[in-house]
């Protein structure tokens, strides 16, 4: 298992996720939606980032999310890490946009160069663990706090943070309960981690469970 296709968000109403999306990111086939009325309250254990050049495409994407229905979580700030800002879908998704970059070099072109999907698990080294045995290959490592596979050739990229972490970092409680409302397709079958994210086959996408 390498190679991580797309991801599907499971919402409650599919033709408005799907316009939100359209409008406000534009990321094509790597990002779908399916109808879901699985119950799901608070933070639901994930955020998924998208990395860009500079920050003027942090201040363009996270515009364009709020002008489509979104909610600032954190608005755009620099940090000693870049820029970056952080909102909630409408869906209830939670994104962040994100650049190492503290000053432009052009214009905004809103291109975005990774999605990124952060598990936030119970127990990092024990996750790893497993993908590690699922044939994942380790990028990067910082013991129990954050790692990143090495996922060649996919659609999107992996990392682990812990929940509490994770959450902090995305400025919500870590309080959640039931479905994630999202899952991974890829080329390593159909399965869930130790932390309950629902991987499905990438010639075999099922419809939501209801």
């Amino acid at each position: 298992m390498a190679t991580i296709d797309s991801l599907i968000l499971d919402v409650a109403d599919e033709s408005a996720a799907e316009h939100f999306y359209s409008s406000a990111f534009g990321l094509g086939a790597r990002l779908r939606v399916r109808a879901s009325d699985a119950p799901t309250t608070g933070f639901r254990g994930f955020t998924l980032s998208l990395t860009v050049s500079q920050p003027a495409d942090v201040s363009g994407l996270v515009d364009a999310a709020v002008a489509a229905g979104a909610t600032v979580i954190k608005p755009v700030a620099k940090s000693f890490w870049g820029t970056g800002g952080v909102v909630q879908a409408p869906d209830g998704t939670i994104w962040k946009v994100a650049t190492s970059a503290k000053k432009d070099t052009g214009p905004a072109t809103l291109a975005v160069d990774d999605l990124v999907l952060l598990l936030g698990v119970d127990d990092v080294a024990v996750t790893k663990k497993f993908y590690v045995e699922r044939g994942l290959s380790v990028a990067k490592s910082f013991g129990r706090k954050y790692v990143e596979f090495a996922t060649p050739g996919s659609a999107v990229k992996l990392a682990l943070y812990g929940r509490r972490a994770l959450a902090k970092d995305a400025g919500v409680s870590p309080e959640g309960t039931g479905s994630h409302r999202i899952a991974i397709v890829g080329d390593g079958g159909a399965f869930a981690d130790p932390d309950g994210f629902v991987w499905e086959p990438s010639d075999a996408v099922r419809p939501a469970t209801r």
